[in-house]
């Protein structure tokens, strides 16, 4: 019994890594799997269809990146790490408030779980996306 606890803690302990570690990767996987999608319906086939989905994602992670890397403004900065930041907040959202129905009966208590969540993973995606700026490139007035 201790030791299914103890897997059982050491589970769900990976699962919130895992969540916080991709919590970045929300908007290119949703680009990608719309690219994906569309591909797919339009006749190019599965393998075309995930060659697509990697292509689009992986450029727009990229396009991510350099756009908020070379930015001057904080408010351009801002939006582009907001882009990023708000669909992995929303996928928190979502995550906690699926996790939280299983052990907390009240719904309310769920949402406030949810939202705590979301905010937590929101932040977690902009501080990451902020840290993918080149360090050697100080941000100017």
């Amino acid at each position: 019994m201790l030791i299914l606890l103890v897997l059982n803690a050491l589970g769900i302990g990976l699962f919130c890594w895992l969540i916080f570690t991709l919590a970045v990767w929300a908007l290119p996987s949703f680009v990608a799997f719309a690219a994906g999608m569309a591909a797919f319906h339009s006749g190019a086939g599965m393998i075309g269809a995930l060659f697509v989905a990697a292509i689009v994602g992986g450029l727009t992670f990229a396009v991510g990146r350099f756009a908020f890397a070379a930015a001057r403004s904080r408010v351009l900065r801002a939006f582009i790490a907001a882009a990023f930041a708000l669909p992995a907040a929303i996928a928190g959202y979502h995550v906690v408030q699926d996790i939280s129905q299983l052990a907390v009966p009240s719904q309310l208590w769920c949402d406030v779980f949810a939202w705590l969540g979301a905010a937590t993973i929101g932040g977690i995606a902009w501080s990451r996306v902020a840290s993918l700026a080149d360090p050697a490139r100080p941000v100017g007035p």
